[in-house]
């Protein structure tokens, strides 16, 4: 069986584009037959995480196809993009801090800023802000740590951020950050 014209890619195809999947599924029937108590934990831990990504990805995509009409490329250059500075880090932090959900959530908004012309920099700033200073965990941590680890935690890793994120833009050199903007204009286009 043939592909013809990509619309019903073969038996072949299929299998190695899910071939990870499959194998998964696989190990998780050997695992089930071997030793049904932790086979079924393992499923439930698969329903788990198939739950909480139906519950987050939908949001993340509405969300992300308003910023897509609604933000006009110019007002994104002009507040994130090239001589944006402190205004488009401030910008990216508080877009990054102001997330709820995990991390994986992050790239898809990424990617539409850095379609929509936010510097590589900035891009950074957000998923580093996303991931270590969003607000709901900030306020568990108040609540369950304490403010002092809290306060001192937050203060060390906004630095931190922005000294990763800015030696990272310097350090990758120019003609890759060019062609990762090339292909993420490319998408969809």
């Amino acid at each position: 069986m043939k592909n013809t014209a990509g619309k019903n890619p073969s038996m072949r195809t299929m299998l190695k584009r899910y071939r990870f999947f499959a194998i998964t599924i696989v190990a998780l029937g050997i695992l089930t037959a071997v030793n049904a108590e932790m086979g079924r934990e393992a499923i439930d831990v698969v329903g788990f995480s198939f739950r909480e990504m139906a519950m987050v990805i939908p949001p993340v995509f509405i969300l992300l196809g308003l910023l897509d009409v609604w933000v006009p490329k110019e007002t994104m250059v002009k507040y994130m993009g090239e001589g944006s500075g402190i205004k488009g880090v401030i910008i990216a932090f508080t877009l990054g801090s102001a997330a709820a959900g995990p991390l994986y959530g992050a790239f898809p908004v990424a990617l539409v800023l850095m379609k929509k012309g936010a510097t590589f920099s900035n891009i950074l700033i957000f998923i580093g802000a996303w991931s270590t200073t969003k607000i709901p965990m900030f306020l568990f941590e108040m609540a369950a740590l304490g403010s002092d680890f809290a306060v001192t935690r937050l203060l060390i890793n906004i630095p931190g951020i922005l000294i990763i994120s800015f030696l990272l833009d310097k350090f990758v050199v120019t003609k890759e950050r060019d062609n990762i903007y090339k292909l993420i204009n490319e998408i969809e286009d």
